[in-house]
């Protein structure tokens, strides 16, 4: 548990605090709330950004990639200064300018095998913000055995999407009922190879931070079914991802 809530956080959290669905009790369980993020890039930094501000009380970033010129078109967690430092160091310096009673841990390394599955099980919710069907399926298995909630986002040109993934419930789906392994192989996601327009990211990761706060607080419903939003048009739309009863990581 944290500290009672002094006059100065009180202050800083008071338009959240406000919120009914949030409310004192609401703030204090973000205060006591474990997020790790994976991936410090474009839908990490905003996700990262966003949850130290709202008072989450312990991040943990994760990605072993240096920050490139190419990044700073849309990753706005860094900056020039940054070039050919470690994105998560990068990310975590400026979430702590924004709050730096945040606890926040920096992970220079890629979370693979029993790194990966310690760090999901010591969080309350996991972020999956990665580029690569590989990363997404290992991070998909963790949640699912930790039986932790995931929430996942997408980025690409125009393109964006957002699913909330969550073990706790009996009928939900998991990311590989959405996108089975044998159909999607290990192809890229990767902006350096497909371009994303810049606010794009920004849109989806704060959705991403958005669906975290509401999972860690108790506000509102987490977000169910896959949601995609087309940025030529300006249009989102919604679909229903039943549980695949034959998935290879969830089903019967």
């Amino acid at each position: 548990m944290s500290p009672p809530m002094n006059d100065r956080a009180l202050l800083r959290y008071s338009r959240q605090i406000m919120l009914e669905a949030i409310d004192i009790e609401g703030q204090e369980r973000l205060l006591a709330g474990h997020a790790l993020v994976v991936g410090a890039g474009g839908l990490g930094s905003p996700v990262a950004l966003y949850l130290a501000a709202a008072g989450v009380g312990r991040l943990t970033l994760a990605d072993a990639d240096a920050v490139e010129l190419s990044n700073l078109q849309r990753q706005i967690a860094h900056g020039e200064a940054d070039l050919g430092r470690n994105k998560a160091a990068s990310a975590r310096e400026s979430a702590l300018g924004l709050n730096p009673e945040c606890r926040i841990e920096a992970v220079e390394t890629h979370l693979a095998g029993e790194a990966l599955a310690a760090a999901v099980a010591a969080a309350d919710v996991v972020l999956d913000c990665t580029d690569r069907f590989s990363s997404r399926y290992a991070i998909n298995a963790a949640c699912r055995a930790a039986g932790v909630p995931l929430v996942s986002g997408a980025a690409i040109r125009f393109s964006g999407q957002l699913a909330v993934f969550d073990p706790r419930d009996p009928e939900g789906p998991c990311y590989a009922c959405l996108y089975p392994p044998d159909d999607s192989g290990d192809e890229a996601l990767s902006c350096a190879e497909s371009g994303v327009v810049a606010p794009l990211v920004g849109l989806v990761g704060s959705f991403q931070a958005l669906e975290a706060i509401k999972l860690l607080s108790g506000a509102g419903t987490p977000h169910r079914g896959l949601s995609t939003f087309d940025g030529l048009t300006g249009q989102w739309r919604h679909f229903r991802v039943p549980r695949d009863p034959a998935c290879p990581v969830c089903g019967g």
